[in-house]
Parts: structure tokens; C-alpha cells; sequence
């Protein structure tokens, strides 16, 4: 019996073998776009997700963080490698990743505190690279309640803007607001495929 991949790949060979070897990709489209305070549109487009937003200054962002677990008073919270030691706040239990923490205590942790790799200003979209501070991918799924630390710096415009600053190899996170998906009659049901509630610190 012949293999049926390799029949259907032999039929598209032979369909294009009389068409010209395609040339470059144009890239000519606008990778960027001037905003009076970008920093200002990703606080709106974040919170545009049903996140909660905190703008701070640099100085008070452990007392932010403090502030954030106060209110959402977490059973515990996982800190992933190479969390700056200042954000472990007192008055919660901070579970570190080192060694992983198995799906059983992700699930039973009360949340995860993390930084970012770059945020995209024009979607509202915060990209974790498994950075320092950041952690493996699961850190940030399987947990009900997600704190993330975003920086003036690392904010950008555009999407081209936010890739040219990633590496395309590194296992990348998007993260447009509160996990959330809807049924077939559009009822909005929140934490399904990752935390059902999203602060953020944007800093500067």
C-alpha cells in the first residue's frame, strides 16, 4: 500500500514544478507607530481584559506587591528562579521552583509572581520567554492567580517591535489578560486553560 503523505507530496511537487522559485518576503509594512505614552495604552488595553492594573514607581513596587497579595490573600505563591529577592513580600508562604514543583503543588499553590520578557502595548499582551524570574510555562497556567511585574522598558508599540526583541527558540508565553473562553451559547467562563484572575505592576 503506498504511503499516502508521500503520494500527496509527490502530487503537490509535480503541480508546482512548473511555477517560479518564490522570491523574498516583502517586508515593507510599518513595524511601529509613535503613541504619546505607550505605557499608558498597555494599562488600558491590559485592563481592557478584565485585569487589574497598578501603575508604581520603582521604589514602591515591593509595597505594591504586598498590597496585591493583601487583597487577593493567596494560600501561597511560587516564585520562579531568579525572582529578585525584594518581591518576596512577608505575610505569605512563597514556594520556590527549585526543584520543579510538581502539577499536584502548582495546582495547590494560591499563585505565581513573575516578571516579563516584553509587553505589547497596541494588544494588551504580556510575553514571558522562561526568563529569569519568569519560569517554565506551567508556572503560569496551571496556578489560579497570576501577579506579573511589567517595566516601562520593556514596553513596546507594535507586535513586529515586541518580536524583534525575542528569541524565536525560547519556549514564549502570550498572555492577553484572565484565562477566559466561552461555550457554544457564549456564556464567558474564566480559568479553564490558565488563571482565572490577572494583576499587573506596570513600573515607571
Amino acid at each position: 500500500m503506498a504511503d499516502p503523505r508521500a503520494e500527496i507530496l509527490a502530487r503537490v511537487r509535480t503541480a508546482l514544478r512548473d511555477r517560479p522559485e518564490p522570491g523574498p518576503v516583502p517586508r515593507e509594512y510599518a513595524t511601529t507607530r509613535e503613541y504619546p505614552d505607550v505605557v499608558e495604552l498597555a494599562a488600558e488595553r491590559i485592563a481592557d481584559y478584565r485585569a487589574e492594573v497598578r501603575r508604581v514607581d520603582e521604589d514602591g513596587l515591593p509595597a505594591a506587591i504586598a498590597e496585591a497579595l493583601r487583597q487577593r490573600a493567596p494560600r501561597s505563591m511560587i516564585a520562579p528562579p531568579g525572582l529578585p529577592r525584594d518581591w518576596h513580600v512577608d505575610g505569605v508562604e512563597w514556594l520556590t521552583d527549585e526543584p520543579p514543583l510538581t502539577v499536584d503543588e502548582l495546582d495547590a499553590a494560591g499563585g505565581v509572581l513573575t516578571g516579563c520578557a516584553v509587553t505589547i502595548a497596541e494588544t494588551g499582551t504580556i510575553v514571558l520567554d522562561a526568563g529569569p524570574g519568569q519560569g517554565r510555562r506551567a508556572l503560569t497556567l496551571v496556578p489560579d492567580y497570576h501577579l506579573c511585574v511589567v517595566r516601562a522598558r520593556q514596553i513596546v508599540a507594535t507586535v513586529p517591535e515586541a518580536l524583534a526583541r525575542l528569541t524565536p527558540d525560547r519556549p514564549l508565553t502570550f498572555v492577553s489578560g484572565p484565562s477566559a473562553t466561552s461555550d457554544i451559547e457564549l456564556d464567558r467562563v474564566e480559568g479553564v486553560h490558565g488563571p482565572r484572575t490577572l494583576d499587573v505592576l506596570l513600573v515607571g
